[in-house]
């Protein structure tokens, strides 16, 4: 997923343990979600116990911490988001990550932060992991280790009844709502300069630093097409269906992944036996059901897959 400047976002540290035991989302950070974010799914998760076995080798400068520090971009709804209270970070990505932490014996501490930061922030040091809806590639991989969780694919939207006429096999001279940094805002490129160089009118990028905005800019007419993520794409039309609609069906399937420092020994593998333990207690499953996202599920969870 993606974007460009936006204003200062700061993280706040939560007990993301206690929280997860009560079947509760972590939280963290700023507002500025917009309406259509702000909707959570009202089942509630059952506790996530730790794996004694797992917790044991957990590196000991968590222990000492005891939580990892998470980047996340929360304006990717229903990924990763703002709630109504202007702090809390919820969502798919954020219980699976919050699982993930609590089978660790671990609690979560979420920073909200600009997408295209966060990659570099855990190559930093200053995140521990990431999680924002990253799409496993080899690019990443140079960069960071890769943890596979679940599989999405690349869809579309347009207004209500298309009333534009947008054809997805002729998207030349279309003006398309993308978000920055994301496979499909790179795509969009491609398919631009594929326009001009046959001689046609290029495609329109609006290109918003937040999901949210681009979405906006769907509803209100200023652009003609919307393309994202497809949990995400059905998540907007879910909450504005009167407003949105589906233009063609999911394409491009590719495994997410959790980023974490390269080449280290001891946290991929770890993170990836505790997806499988959360995977064996029905927690994993239980996460994608509860945000209507089934088919996102993978059988396997391993570090940097081949793609």
């Amino acid at each position: 997923m993606t974007h460009a400047p936006a204003r200062p976002r700061s993280g706040l540290r939560i007990a993301a343990a206690a929280l997860t035991a009560l079947g509760l989302s972590l939280t963290a950070a700023c507002s500025g979600a917009s309406s259509e974010d702000s909707s959570v799914p009202t089942a509630s998760l059952a506790p996530v116990s730790a794996d004694a076995q797992l917790a044991a080798q957990v590196p000991q400068k968590f222990k000492d911490k005891g939580s990892l520090t998470v980047g996340t971009d929360a304006s990717y709804a229903p990924n990763e988001f703002v709630a109504e209270d202007g702090v809390t970070i919820v969502g798919l990505n954020i219980d699976i990550m919050n699982a993930v932490a609590a089978k660790l014996g671990l609690e979560t501490e979420l920073v909200n932060s600009e997408f295209g930061t966060i990659v570099l922030g855990v190559t930093s040091g200053k995140f521990d992991a990431g999680i924002s809806s990253f799409t496993i590639n080899q690019a990443r991989v140079q960069q960071v280790d890769m943890v596979q969780y679940m599989m999405a694919g690349t869809a579309w939207a347009v207004r209500k009844g298309n009333p534009d006429g947008v054809d997805l096999n002729n998207l030349c001279g279309r003006t398309v709502a993308v978000q920055k940094g994301t496979k499909q805002a790179d795509d969009l490129a491609t398919r631009s300069t594929a326009c001009t160089d046959a001689g046609q009118q290029a495609i329109t990028q609006v290109v918003e630093v937040l999901q949210s905005r681009a979405t906006t800019d769907l509803v209100t007419g200023k652009a003609e097409a919307m393309v994202s993520d497809s949990p995400v794409i059905d998540y907007a039309i879910g909450q504005q269906s009167d407003q949105l609609e589906r233009l063609g069906d999911t394409t491009d399937a590719a495994p997410y992944g959790i980023l974490l420092s390269k080449g280290d020994p001891e946290m991929g593998p770890l993170v990836s036996r505790a997806l499988v333990a959360l995977q064996a207690d029905g927690s994993y499953q239980a996460i994608l059901d509860k945000w209507s996202n089934a088919p996102g599920a993978v059988t396997e969870f391993p570090v940097n897959p081949q793609v």
